[in-house]
């Protein structure tokens, strides 16, 4: 277990979303995005593997069907880059919005527990996607389960259409 002084040097403190590779979205696509990124500045553990201790500042790109990880240091000086593919995450992304979808339209006319089973497999989709992270991140990058849940929320709200809801 990491001890306070530790974790407070672990962990993103900004993150940014280039602009000229993630175009800006809906105003409520945008405002999946900001929430995402907002929860994961307030509470992260992210630690490079390199050996390069943070604070960091993480600027977001996309390349392609890649995610790019910019990783800075707090003088925005480049210390690490990570380019993650998004084709293993297309259909836990799928079945995510699929998920979304029939949870919202139940909790309009379905009963209690039909909204509570719905919800139960959203999150089992939501720590499938985390794992997920987790395991793309492997030897590179070090995050704790609710990290890579953060981190799985962002990747879907850049993922989000606006069409699925």
């Amino acid at each position: 277990m990491e001890d306070a002084s530790s974790t407070s040097i672990n962990r993103l403190v900004s993150i940014h979303l280039d602009e000229e590779s993630i175009t800006r979205g809906t105003p409520d696509q945008e405002h999946e995005r900001n929430i995402a990124i907002y929860d994961l500045i307030e509470d992260n553990v992210f630690k490079l593997e390199n050996g390069k201790i943070g604070p960091y500042i993480l600027n977001l790109g996309l390349k392609g069907n890649r995610l790019v990880f910019d990783v800075r240091d707090e003088q925005k000086e480049p210390i690490f880059a990570h380019v993650l593919s998004l084709s293993p995450f297309r259909s836990v992304i799928k079945d995510y919005f699929m998920i979304c979808a029939s949870y919202y339209d139940a909790i309009r006319t379905a009963s209690a527990d039909r909204i509570e089973a719905i919800d139960m497999a959203r999150r089992g989709l939501h720590n499938e996607g985390a794992d997920l992270v987790q395991e793309r991140l492997n030897g590179k990058i070090t995050t704790d389960f609710d990290t890579s849940r953060r981190f799985f929320t962002l990747i879907v709200a850049l993922s989000w259409t606006g069409r699925e809801t």
